[in-house]
């Protein structure tokens, strides 16, 4: 019963985060909990800790994976930030607050969430790796002046702050999961590894990101509720941003890549860093920015559970036979 009940979240993900969602939601209405906001990063960290058990250090750091890693940043840099302004142009352009709520989540690529989809649809974790740390740190760099741009508004980004999360997100659950697999491999060797203690650790990050979608939604739940003539119009140029992204991610995927590197680039793409995004917003833009990267935060966790559970469905990287095949 309690192993059942620990795989469930991890297997059921189209109905594990809308339950998680709608619970913080409510008890976001309810109470305050802005205390869980100093657990984020710790329920961020514990979320990535397990994908890294198992991954080679020295794919983490190597130039292999360039190809992927270099249309990620394509993607990312120059297609969805024109996406994001054309959006905001049409749907937003009323309220330049909320505008640049959309310019903001998409400019900052990648989250802790893009190693831990990557790992939980079989794609290449190390690729992710790549990705998250990079686009990060060129996000941060490229951001203010393409807000200056976009939006006319130059908002600087707190470098060693981006540094300091990529360090706990990415560099530290490396590390500590290079050592972790070490010993599980002395202990107990490599095949009851496989077989045995591999399948818990999928389930272990789901459960720790459903605790950071508990936290994140309850904490924003009352600034969804206070503005709901709003929401409409920001909805419907989210649905369309979210769409856009996939869609092109999987061509992309689909043209030039095997399945896992395929997955690396869709979750490398689509998942937006609205951490650090609503930080940004609601302290340049105030509380309608906000709003904007915070329904974006909703559909951004509910749509990749959608996307990976489609893919696997209708074999967007073909049947398991022609996927072993491509690889």
């Amino acid at each position: 019963m309690g192993k059942t009940v620990f795989f469930w979240p991890s297997k059921n993900p189209v109905l594990s985060i809308p339950l998680a969602l709608a619970l913080g939601f409510l008890i976001g209405l309810q109470a305050d909990t802005t205390f869980l906001s100093s657990s984020i990063l710790i329920f961020t960290f514990l979320m990535i800790y397990p994908t890294m058990i198992g991954v080679k250090l020295r794919e983490a750091f190597d130039l292999s994976h360039a190809k992927v890693v270099g249309i990620s940043l394509l993607i990312n840099f120059l297609l969805i930030p024109l996406l994001a302004w054309g959006l905001g142009k049409v749907f937003l352009s009323n309220d330049p607050t909320m505008m640049a709520g959309l310019a903001i989540a998409g400019l900052l690529p990648t989250s802790g969430m893009t190693i831990s989809w990557t790992m939980m649809f079989k794609g290449n974790v190390p690729a992710a790796v790549k990705m998250t740390a990079l686009s990060l740190i060129v996000g941060s760099l490229l951001a203010p002046f393409y807000l200056l741009l976009m939006v006319g508004k130059y908002v600087p980004v707190d470098i060693m702050k981006t540094f300091t999360t990529i360090a706990i997100i990415v560099f530290l659950p490396m590390i500590l999961g290079h050592f972790t697999f070490q010993q599980l491999l002395r202990r107990y060797g490599q095949e009851h590894f496989q077989k045995v203690l591999k399948p818990y650790m999928p389930a272990f990050s789901f459960w720790a990101m459903l605790a950071v979608i508990f936290s994140s939604i309850s904490m924003k739940a009352k600034t969804v509720i206070a503005q709901p003539h709003l929401i409409g119009g920001i909805l419907v140029a989210l649905v369309i941003f979210y769409l856009a992204n996939f869609t092109v991610s999987t061509v992309m995927a689909r043209l030039f890549f095997a399945k896992p590197d395929g997955i690396a680039l869709i979750y490398g793409t689509v998942m937006r860093n609205l951490s650090i995004a609503l930080g940004l917003a609601i302290t340049a833009f105030g509380p309608q920015a906000g709003l904007v990267v915070t329904l974006a935060f909703i559909l951004q966790v509910q749509a990749a559970a959608w996307y990976g559970k489609l893919a696997e469905q209708y074999h967007f990287f073909g049947k398991p036979q022609e996927v072993t095949a491509k690889q």
